[in-house]
């Protein structure tokens, strides 16, 4: 009896919890069906009287948001391509490679990751610019190419990958590459598909390194061009939060088609050396 009631309460906990997280993601989409100037009334009405497509339209049409969505999407693209290569051949490295110091530099790359990415924009935003790479997409593209903690997360799974599965393709022939493109990168599909995800998310939601780098306004991505249209369009209620339904979007339906490749590469690859 004690255990059905406790189990009950944390059911109605849990229950309130999930609508106060929601509450506010359901009224941002519909406040981008409503008419201008519904959504600033008191109270705010949490239905569109007569819904319309009029905010969307205004942000292709009036405000060009498809430009700043085909930035977000080439940029959030090709970091996560690019950092899912090369994060998987670094921690393929460190996971089944033996090399003077690799423990060392291992330890190094775990512990600089208490370093707040703010104190290393100024560095990074000079080195680029002396590369001159400053408001190209490259300029944003470069900082995520490479991560710690995605090479911290291939590391711990390949790990967890039998030595012996190695040893008998480089018997068959198999030389570094070879291994590494048809053993590692299949085996490690759960952990690449969730590492994705999160820089997918990462790069997709980033605000201020692209604010720094990008000067010119056709090069913003959707996170800087609403916040930017945000001081212009102050009063536009229904139109800022259409746009932010099109930037929070992407990221939930990559989430929701992905989830179980998610869900399984977090449970998965926990060893220790």
């Amino acid at each position: 009896m004690k255990r059905r009631l406790a189990t009950t309460v944390l059911h109605a906990v849990l229950l309130v919890i999930g609508v106060a997280t929601l509450t506010p993601l359901a009224w941002m989409v519909s406040a981008s069906f409503m008419q201008s100037g519904e959504a600033s009334t008191f109270p705010p009405p949490f239905l569109p009287s007569s819904p319309t497509l009029e905010q969307y339209a205004s942000l292709f049409t009036r405000l060009n948001i498809a430009r700043y969505l085909v930035n977000s999407v080439v940029v959030s693209v090709a970091v996560t391509l690019i950092s899912l290569v090369i994060n998987s051949m670094a921690g393929f490295a460190f996971a089944k490679y033996r090399f003077r110091g690799r423990r060392g530099l291992f330890n190094t790359l775990i512990a600089s990751m208490v370093i707040p990415a703010q104190v290393t924009m100024l560095p990074l935003f000079l080195l680029l610019n002396k590369m001159g790479v400053i408001n190209t997409y490259l300029g944003v593209i470069i900082p995520g190419m490479a991560s710690i903690f995605g090479i911290f997360l291939i590391r711990q799974f390949a790990m967890s990958i039998p030595d012996s599965l190695l040893e008998a393709a480089r018997m068959e022939g198999a030389g570094d590459f070879r291994v590494y493109r048809s053993v590692i990168l299949p085996l490690c599909k759960p952990i690449l598909l969730t590492l994705a995800i999160f820089t997918f998310m990462g790069t997709w939601n980033d605000f201020l390194w692209p604010l720094i780098v990008m000067t010119d306004d056709s090069m913003y991505t959707l996170p800087v061009a609403l916040a930017n249209m945000s001081g212009e369009h102050v009063q536009d209620t229904e139109l800022m939060m259409a746009g932010a339904v099109l930037t929070v979007l992407p990221v939930l339906v990559l989430f929701a088609a992905l989830q179980r490749y998610y869900l399984s590469g977090i449970m998965a690859g926990s060893v220790k050396e």
